[in-house]
């Protein structure tokens, strides 16, 4: 990659911050708070698709923010065989988005990157997640600091791979599409948003998906410092 890269963009679920990991651990909370009688590691293997469907979803305006956190819950607890009424699946919702932030581990390497990066680079953060709770794992997990600006979609009022997400990150960052980089690990929300504007990018290729040739990615996040 040429050196005329000067603000790098990342995204954080998956990227920096171990969403897979931390969700699993506030899962553990809600199971025990609602005594939930089955095996969590079942209920995962169920609910990670479901989740990653009912994000899409969101991502195309097709569902909103109640219907995304309903329906993920609804639907795998249907599947395995366990009903809910309206207002307990509602009152999970709602502890599941307060217990996430509680555990803060980062991608293996995050930390390590974003000290590499940081002297030589602007860093920023455009993040689908929901505003409330991407700020409290910012702060939480030790690497609010890193960033000089925090783009999210529900302050812009679209989503990745919205243009108009991007247009306004680079805007508010001073930054410009041919000195910017965005580094992201869903394929098509951070990537293919990215290129559209003529940002370069890097799959930080965290569901080991096959992408196209001409994409650059990485495995771990220590390979993206031999580009930068």
């Amino acid at each position: 990659m040429n050196n005329t890269i000067e603000h790098i963009f990342f995204d954080l679920d998956h990227t920096l911050w171990d969403f897979d990991k931390n969700s699993s651990l506030a899962f553990e909370m809600i199971f025990k708070k609602f005594s939930i009688g089955m095996d969590q590691e079942a209920f995962l293997k169920v609910y990670r698709p479901i989740n990653m469907k009912y994000w899409k979803l969101y991502r195309e305006e097709k569902v909103n923010k109640q219907e995304l956190r309903r329906g993920r819950l609804t639907e795998t607890f249907d599947i395995l065989g366990h009903s809910f009424s309206l207002t307990i699946i509602d009152e999970m919702a709602h502890d599941y988005i307060a217990f996430l932030p509680l555990n803060n581990h980062l991608i293996n390497g995050a930390k390590e990157l974003l000290d590499y990066l940081n002297p030589k680079y602007d860093l920023h953060i455009i993040t689908n997640g929901f505003k409330e709770v991407q700020n409290n794992k910012l702060s939480n997990s030790g690497i609010r600091h890193y960033f000089k600006t925090i783009t999210n979609s529900e302050e812009v009022g679209v989503k990745k791979p919205n243009p108009f997400i991007f247009e306004h990150a680079i805007k508010v960052s001073g930054a410009q599409n041919n000195n910017s980089l965005m580094i992201g690990d869903n394929y098509e929300a951070d990537i293919l948003g990215a290129e559209a504007l003529g940002i370069k990018t890097i799959c930080f290729n965290y569901h080991e998906e096959i992408l196209p040739k001409s994409s650059l990615q990485v495995s771990a996040l220590k390979q993206v410092k031999k580009y930068l």
